[in-house]
């Protein structure tokens, strides 16, 4: 392997994301970026809201871990549960891969939705936005069989159906009008094609013990445990090299696609690697929404903390909101920023860095350690919902303190 090589596949990997984030964070407290000042004695601020949000949610401080089937859940019904018990599957494997085709597919479609989108579940008459919404939607159009192409078994993803898929069935699936805009249907659309084309273009890892479908990364995860367990960033290196390729054409280095990976101008390291910030924000959430399909199977994963926090904009706006980040340029704040901007990159590389601090202080006011909180449940506790708390408190319409363009394919 080339030496370019290595350092490009090094980038893929939640150990790289954490490191640079590091480095984006001592510049950050040294006061040399250019868009954001960071005030670490803001902290206990968002410490504590952290701590009363998590109080609110879960009493018992026994907190889950924060992935996509915390949004199946609907006042106290878990909808995929009652799905899945109306077709139920042979055995451990097979309801494994059905849970990861709906995984894959549901955390692919989860990249923002905006202010004014919102979803009419039809059970409770209710509407629900952003990532609720679009979980909603998107295990709605499962049950429905729309991601499957056989009649016979609805509750699946395959190729043939992801490769078919229509912008125009994705849009009537998230009840999109012009009075009812989503951002970056077409984004979402592309890109579960090209998902369908890489499972139906590698069976050795996706039709395993069935035909080609997202799901069957079920059996190529379990080929790879030991004795019975596998590392979380062993997940995360396997979703990142084996769905790299499908995202849009951003950044690579000797022919890899780097993904959720951008420049800053501020993060010196020699070499091919200058500048690069890898984030990975999607990939690492579906990283943690694999994990409990995998435990239900019967595999065990460790080292659960060695995954990052998530870069977007409730973990990133709940430091914007709570002082510990501000903007040098406070007129920033009202203008949109692409999603590749140095100021959106610096924003999400900060969070990153300033969510591992952010957990040691919960767990030492909570008297906790990482065993009992991990960093998967002070997210879900936790940061993303007092992100949204407090900016529901700041703004009418509850959006984050920052505008980002969304083409529907990053956060």
């Amino acid at each position: 392997m080339k030496h370019e090589t290595a350092r490009a596949s090094s980038l893929l990997s939640s150990g790289a994301v954490r490191t640079r984030a590091e480095i984006m964070l001592g510049l950050g407290l040294q006061d040399q970026l250019p868009n954001f000042r960071v005030d670490l004695e803001k902290l206990d601020a968002a410490t504590e809201l952290v701590i009363a949000t998590t109080r609110k949610a879960y009493p018992s401080l026994v907190v889950p871990f924060h992935s996509r089937w915390r949004h199946f859940v609907i006042d106290g019904e878990d909808r995929y549960a009652a799905l899945a018990a109306a077709a139920p599957r042979p055995d451990r494997a097979a309801r494994a891969r059905a849970a990861f085709d709906l995984a894959i597919v549901s955390v692919f479609l989860d990249a923002g939705a905006g202010a004014q989108w919102r979803y009419h579940d039809a059970e409770t008459g209710r509407a629900f936005g952003r990532s609720e919404g679009l979980a909603l939607a998107s295990l709605d159009m499962f049950g429905r069989g729309m991601f499957s192409s056989s009649s016979a078994d609805p509750l699946r993803a395959d190729a043939s159906a992801l490769t078919a898929l229509t912008e125009q069935a994705l849009a009537e699936g998230f009840q999109v009008t012009e009075q009812n805009p989503l951002p970056g249907v077409e984004g979402r659309t592309k890109l579960l094609r090209a998902l369908g084309e890489r499972v139906a273009a590698h069976p050795a890892v996706f039709a395993r013990q069935d035909g080609p479908r997202p799901g069957g990364l079920f059996d190529h995860l379990a080929a790879l445990a030991d004795d019975g367990a596998i590392a979380a960033p062993m997940i995360l290196a396997v979703l990142l090299h084996q769905f790299g390729p499908i995202w849009p054409s951003r950044l690579t280095l000797d022919g890899i696609a780097l993904g959720d990976c951008w420049r800053h101008p501020s993060l010196h390291i020699a070499g091919a690697t200058d500048g690069l910030v890898p984030l990975h924000k999607l990939s690492q959430w579906l990283a943690y929404s694999l994990i409990e399909p995998l435990e239900d199977a019967g595999i065990t994963v460790t080292d659960i903390d060695g995954l990052t926090g998530l870069a977007e904009y409730r973990n990133g706006g709940l430091f914007v909101d709570t002082g510990v980040l501000a903007l040098r340029d406070g007129a920033e704040a009202a203008r949109e920023h692409d999603v590749g901007s140095t100021l959106v990159v610096e924003w999400r590389a900060l969070t990153v860095a300033l969510l591992d601090r952010l957990a040691q202080a919960v767990r030492g006011k909570l008297g906790m350690d990482a065993r009992a909180l991990p960093l998967a449940s002070v997210l879900e506790g936790g940061s993303w919902a007092a992100g949204r708390e407090i900016a529901r408190q700041r703004r009418p319409d509850g959006a984050p303190p920052i505008k980002v363009v969304s083409d529907g394919t990053v956060f």
